[in-house]
């Protein structure tokens, strides 16, 4: 075992494990899309670490204005007005396309939507949340309440008053529904919300959560006509609608916010990952004018040391030129075309693959053990075999980095992904993938 190994074993604690059966590699440089290990192997970063890192390793930009910030002014409390807080304020207001809006700048994507929470409270008075299943919108203690999966089970008993529902899944909708068309499946996940808004009292509902696309937990990609539904719900019941873009915000699934593909407009929009790309940890909370207009005269429970962090705010400034400089929503639509035709491809030639989605360079392969069954390649919230692992495992090995959650194996490149290096590395998946259909043949 290495030194630097050794030493993070010993005082480290990693994220989301067991720290007896970890074994993580040593990582000593990074460039572009891939990054190298202390023994030289080099990895395609094919889930761009943390899907937040979408301008790819070193990007000069984005070093050369934490530099220059730093110089200039490390920090400054939140109270003070300075220039970089007020343009990068400026610059995402201006990419949200809601006019009249405002920021409060957080440092995470966690604490955007436990802010979210905060702002729709005092806007309704109401004390009601709701959420979906499978859904992740951060580990902190509110925001792991809003989560529709098994990492929420450690903060439990939760917030008092979040309601979690069915999201759009056709995939995996109950054996009875028989759909005929995407308006078929946007009718039937309305009707199921309406009936819990009904069910909870929307008079006490102050916000309804979603991940405009649902990421980690398979990129649910909401049918045609879904949002314009829920809006009228939201409008209906005098409930805010909150879209949780931590992910699919600054490009990822080709336009600046996911929500601009989807005919909707928010009250509140949360952000983080792609606003720095990873180089400094930032994130932030849009509020529609209507809310923002509410502390002209009351006062903002809101607040945070770091809130609008000048490093931050000079890393996202310097961010969203450099997406404008390399054509970055371009190039995530050309290439979103490419990964599209590939992950297509798997679907039809591997047995284990029961169904791929994709937006922009936003994408899942969900496994199974039988296509016809749809019977998933490991239960949900059950995995004793480390089946999943195992193949992660595997395409490591091969030079592909990537994660999983459940039976779904994320492929969401840095968007500044050539097409030749995009081909290249889904190389490796098509081969990992053979092995995957060999591996269902002996769970039969």
């Amino acid at each position: 075992m290495s030194k630097i190994k050794e030493q993070g074993m010993k005082y480290n604690l990693y994220s989301w494990s067991a720290q007896k059966k970890i074994d993580p590699i040593v990582i000593t440089k990074a460039e572009g899309v891939y990054f190298w290990d202390e023994d030289g192997n080099k990895y395609y970063d094919m889930s761009a670490q943390m899907v937040n890192l979408n301008l790819g390793h070193g990007n000069k930009e984005l070093i050369q204005a934490i530099k220059d910030q730093a110089e200039k002014m490390a920090y400054i409390s939140p109270g003070y007005s300075v220039d970089v807080r007020s343009e990068a304020a400026q610059k995402i207001v201006e990419l949200s396309g809601l006019e009249g809006a405002k920021v409060f700048f957080v440092n995470a994507g966690a604490e955007a939507n436990e802010n979210a929470m905060k702002f729709a409270k005092a806007y309704t008075g109401k004390w009601k949340f709701f959420a979906a299943y499978r859904s992740y919108h951060g580990s902190s203690f509110g925001s792991s309440s809003l989560t529709g999966e098994p990492r929420k089970f450690i903060a439990e008993p939760a917030v008092p008053g979040v309601i979690h529902f069915d999201g759009p899944y056709a995939y995996r909708a109950p054996k009875a529904c028989k759909f005929d068309s995407e308006e078929d499946i946007t009718e039937f996940y309305l009707e199921l919300l309406e009936n819990q808004i009904l069910y909870e009292g929307p008079e006490q509902i102050a916000g309804i959560f979603f991940e405009t696309v649902v990421g980690t937990n398979g990129v649910l990609i909401p049918p045609k006509g879904y949002y314009e539904g829920v809006r009228a719900l939201c409008d209906k019941y005098n409930i805010l609608l909150i879209l949780d873009e931590v992910m699919t915000g600054f490009y990822r699934t080709g336009t600046a916010f996911a929500f601009h593909q989807f005919n909707v407009k928010p009250d509140i929009v949360t952000f983080a990952k792609g606003s720095t790309c990873g180089y400094i940890p930032f994130g932030g909370v849009i509020v529609s004018e209507k809310i923002a207009r509410i502390f002209d005269e009351n006062k903002m429970f809101n607040g945070l040391t770091y809130s609008g962090h000048p490093m931050g705010c000079a890393t996202t400034i310097a961010a969203i030129k450099a997406y404008e400089k390399y054509g970055v929503e371009e190039n995530v639509k050309k290439q979103g075309k490419v990964l599209a035709n590939i992950l297509d491809t798997f679907e039809q030639k591997h047995a284990s693959v029961g169904q791929v989605r994709h937006i922009g360079l936003f994408s899942s392969i969900e496994l199974v053990r039988n296509k016809e069954t749809r019977e998933p390649l490991v239960k949900f919230n059950s995995d004793p075999d480390g089946i999943m692992p195992k193949i992660v495992r595997m395409l490591k090995s091969e030079g592909f980095s990537t994660y999983s959650h459940e039976n779904m194996l994320m492929v969401c490149p840095p968007l500044t992904i050539t097409e030749t290096e995009l081909k290249e590395a889904m190389k490796i998946m098509d081969k990992v993938l053979d092995f995957v259909d060999e591996m269902i043949k002996e769970l039969q």
